[in-house]
Parts: C-alpha cells; sequence; structure tokens
C-alpha cells in the first residue's frame, strides 16, 4: 500500500477507518404494548437494508446473499441495553473500492487519483451521545439518538496521511448524497468518522494503533491524523510504547487526548443475536421464493437499476461534454450545487463552457469562500450570471467592466447586469473618432516606446502597455479589438517619420 515516510524511521498507516453513517430510521419497528416492549423486534425496517445495498453496489461491493446479526456487549452510560445488534461474523456488504482523488502538485492544480479497498459495509444500531461539561466536571447522556440504524463502512490501512483520508471521506460523502442513502452532513453528525492510526518502520507489520473517534469534519480528520502519526513516532523515536486507546480530537488545541483504553476483541464477548434470523436478499425478481411480494423483500437487481449518476462518472462527463481541465470538473463536483450552477449559466448564454468555468471558479466560487458562503446562498443566480456574461460575449461590455460589474451585482442583490451598466454608464466605447483621439493622446505622451520602432519588431509588451493606458483613460470601457488596430496604426506610422 502506499507509504509517507514523514521520517526515516517509520511509515504511517490509518488502519481500518470506519464511517458511521446515521439513517433517519430506526434499524428495527419494535411493537409497543401497555406501556413495554413486547417480547423481541418483529420486523426489519427493509429501507435501512436498501440503504446499505445500494451503497455496496455504489461502491463495488459484493452484496451477501445471506447476512447475519449478533451483538456486542460493553456496558456505557449511552448503552442503556448493555449491548449493541451489529454484524460482527457476516456482514451485509464485502470487498468493495472507492476511488477519490485531490489536487497536488507545486500549484495544487493536479488531479492525482487514489483507492481505497472497502473491508464490509455492516447494519447496526446507534448509541446515545456522550455530552462532556468540563465546567462542572461531569458529563450528560443524550439517548434520542439511541436505537436508531446506522451503516458502518470499514476501509482497510490503504491511505497514509490526513489529506488522503479526508479526500476519501469528501468522495464517499459525495456519494452517499448522490444516492440519497445520507444527507453525510458531518456537523450535525450524521457521518462521523473514527480514524484508526498506526506508524511502523518500512517492511515492518503494522504497529499498535490508536483509535480517534467520532471527527465530525472533514477539515478535522486531515489535522486529526497528521498530528496522531506525529504524536506516535515522537513517541517511538523517545523509545517509549504506542497504547492501544480510544481519543478524540480537540480542535481549539488541534491535538488528540485520551478517552479511555482500548477494550480488546474478547471483551466484547460477540454472540449471535438470539431475536433476528439471517437477513435474506435475493438477486432478482426470478429468484424469490413462491408467494414472497417483491415489493416486500430486498431485490439487488431492482436497486442496481436506480442507481444515480455517481461522482466520478459526473466529472468524467463534465470534461468529455464541456472539454474543460479535469481540476475544473474536480472542483465543480466537490463543491455542493456547483454543477447544478455551472451547466443552469451555460443554457442560457452563448459564451463557451471554459470562459464560462473560469467565471463560476475564479469569480462565484472566490466570493463565496471568502465569505464562507455555500452556492445556494450565492445573491448571484445562474441566470443573472448569464446575462452579465452576455453582455460580455455581445461586445456592449469589455472583460474588465464584466469584473466591475459582477462585484457591484455581489453587493447589490435584485440589481441585473444591464442595469448596473446603464446606471454607471459602463457600456463600450466604439465611437471611432474617440477612440482615434485617445490613442493619439497616448501614442504622443509615450515617444520613446514608439520612437525605437518596438512595435514593429513585435514587441507585443509595448503595445499591450499602450493598451492599458487608453483602457485607463476610458476606465476599461474602450473596445479592445478597435484600440489594437488603431494603436497598430499609429505608431506604425510614427515610427516610420
Amino acid at each position: 500500500m502506499p507509504r509517507l515516510t514523514p521520517t526515516p524511521s517509520y511509515s504511517p498507516a490509518h488502519r481500518f477507518a470506519s464511517q458511521r453513517l446515521q439513517t433517519p430510521w430506526l434499524l428495527f419497528n419494535i411493537v409497543f404494548s401497555s406501556g413495554n416492549v413486547s417480547a423481541c423486534p418483529q420486523v426489519l425496517n427493509k429501507r435501512c437494508v436498501d440503504a446499505a445495498v445500494m451503497t455496496g453496489l455504489a461502491l463495488s461491493c459484493t452484496i451477501n446473499r445471506m447476512s447475519l446479526f449478533d451483538r456486542k456487549h460493553y456496558f456505557y452510560a449511552d448503552l442503556p441495553a448493555g449491548y449493541q445488534i451489529t454484524q460482527q461474523r457476516r456482514p451485509i456488504a464485502v470487498d468493495g473500492t472507492l476511488t477519490y482523488c485531490f489536487l497536488g502538485g507545486k500549484k495544487r492544480s493536479q488531479v492525482i487519483r487514489k483507492t481505497v479497498n472497502i473491508k464490509q459495509i455492516q447494519l447496526e444500531q446507534d448509541s446515545g451521545k456522550s455530552l462532556h461539561d468540563d465546567l462542572r466536571s461531569q458529563t450528560l447522556i443524550d439517548l434520542n439518538r439511541a436505537g436508531v440504524g446506522l451503516m458502518e463502512l470499514v476501509m482497510e490501512p490503504d491511505m497514509s496521511c490526513g489529506e488522503e483520508a479526508a479526500a476519501a471521506v469528501r468522495e464517499l460523502q459525495l456519494i452517499l448524497q448522490a444516492l440519497g442513502t445520507c444527507q453525510g452532513n458531518m456537523s450535525e453528525g450524521q457521518l462521523r468518522v473514527d480514524a484508526n492510526v498506526s506508524v511502523h518502520k518500512p517492511g515492518e507489520p503494522l504497529g499498535i494503533r490508536a483509535e480517534v473517534k467520532n471527527i465530525n469534519s472533514v477539515r478535522y480528520l486531515a489535522r486529526a491524523i497528521d498530528y496522531e502519526i506525529q504524536r506516535q513516532i515522537d513517541i517511538l523515536q523517545r523509545g517509549g510504547t504506542v497504547q492501544n486507546e480510544t481519543r478524540a480530537y480537540d480542535s481549539k488545541s488541534g491535538e488528540t487526548v485520551p478517552m479511555r483504553d482500548k477494550e480488546g476483541l474478547q471483551d466484547y464477548r460477540f454472540m449471535p443475536e438470539p431475536n433476528l434470523p439471517p437477513l435474506i436478499v435475493y438477486e432478482d425478481n426470478a429468484s424469490l421464493p413462491t408467494g414472497i411480494d417483491a415489493c416486500q423483500a430486498v431485490v439487488v437487481e431492482t436497486i442496481r437499476k436506480v442507481l444515480p449518476e455517481l461522482p466520478s462518472v459526473k466529472r468524467d462527463r463534465l470534461v468529455q461534454t464541456y472539454g474543460i481541465l479535469p481540476e475544473h470538473s474536480f472542483t465543480l463536483v466537490n463543491e455542493d450545487g456547483l454543477v447544478d450552477y455551472f451547466e443552469a449559466v451555460l443554457k442560457v448564454t452563448k459564451m463557451g463552457p471554459r470562459k464560462v468555468i473560469g467565471w463560476v471558479i475564479k469569480e462565484l466560487l472566490g466570493h463565496l469562500k471568502q465569505q464562507d458562503m455555500s452556492v445556494s446562498q450565492s445573491p448571484i443566480s445562474p441566470s443573472a450570471l448569464a446575462e452579465l456574461l452576455e453582455l460580455q460575449e455581445t461586445g456592449h461590455i469589455s472583460s474588465s467592466v464584466a469584473g466591475q460589474v459582477f462585484q457591484e451585482m455581489w453587493k447589490s442583490s435584485g440589481k441585473t447586469a444591464l442595469q448596473i451598466v446603464q446606471e454607471l454608464d459602463l457600456g463600450l466605447v466604439s465611437d471611432t473618432a474617440q477612440l482615434h483621439s485617445i490613442c493619439q493622446k497616448v501614442v504622443d505622451s509615450n515617444p520613446d516606446e514608439v520612437r525605437v520602432n518596438a512595435i514593429r519588431n513585435g514587441n507585443k509588451k509595448v503595445l499591450n502597455k499602450l493598451m492599458g493606458l487608453v483602457q485607463k483613460e476610458t476606465k476599461g470601457r474602450a473596445d479592445p479589438v478597435l484600440v489594437r488596430a488603431i494603436l497598430q496604426e499609429k505608431t506604425l506610422l510614427k515610427s516610420d517619420c
């Protein structure tokens, strides 16, 4: 597997980094009678199973036609039953892959693709939530989510730094959102990450791992892993031993802090769940036993047919359809709503995709990032931006004026590009006599550049300088094509004198 070697002695390995995906549905439907729970859970929630199968198919997993439920015993305040229903022996999906990418290279403009193997996807019940109050030295327990369905995805130790792990989780987040199996909002606990980190000398077995629990941000995930890698390397270089423990990431200090010793596998005392039979899924309708309603069964082929366009496919489509660069397609897909925005602009403007992408990424996304806003919060709608680009494309305003109008539109939401151009008198100056007069003034004010015959000798810098001076005189409103032709004519005549 790929390795990163921060020091000559040790290489990091992320072991079994798992994502806990919370669904809004209870895993089991339980029948209540006279205030008491009846003898046992009655029916497994089909929607949870459908979500797990769909996720497994999107990640090229093998879907087990029969999976089993187990009890995982441990005593903790957030687990009132004393055990958790999970899938230890035979999970619903195994052996998948997740291809992810991130921007690298000197200018961070190169798309780097990597793959992490998926060990398994399992269904289980969520526990409660511990709320630690350091001020009062107490811990409160919120049990509202206890028993809610959870889909846990376990990755193999194929990543070597925080950036890779963050990119993999972001790609997974996009896939889940495309599938509709999880909204993936990490800040609201819909997607949580447990990162298992170990370091070891190259060529030796994986080292002792520490688990950083419940990371709720892609940015914090990268920081937590990189900190933990360096912490373990420092311990080993001092001759110490890394403890097998559970840790938490403190976003304020940027450090991981110990929570509790890690329980060994035997401490969980796994046993088959006595109240739940094996979970059976079927390949297609033809494989359904007689008398079973297809609507009540989980059919893999039916789910496969409704798989949506996945992020990797969407990136390739954008490159092939619009001729944009791979790094631009990466940015479009990774920002929520940006692909739809980009394509909505293209539908109502004649400007080419490569020009539009520059506006969407550099101007629009740049402003959104500066103000920590999402695409849906943009004060400039796709149709409003398209109107601005049409004014530039049809020669009504120059590119520099278009940038100025964009700034005004951002500050004055509701005003159209045309209204701003008219109010500020920013329309393109195309009057030949007026431009001849301005160009003549600029040429006469710069005799040295013209006298050395630089333009005739092909020095484009001199011509561009003169064009810039003309644009300065006209506040960016001069028609650049007309200005260039006039300047070439006047400077060549001047240099002949």
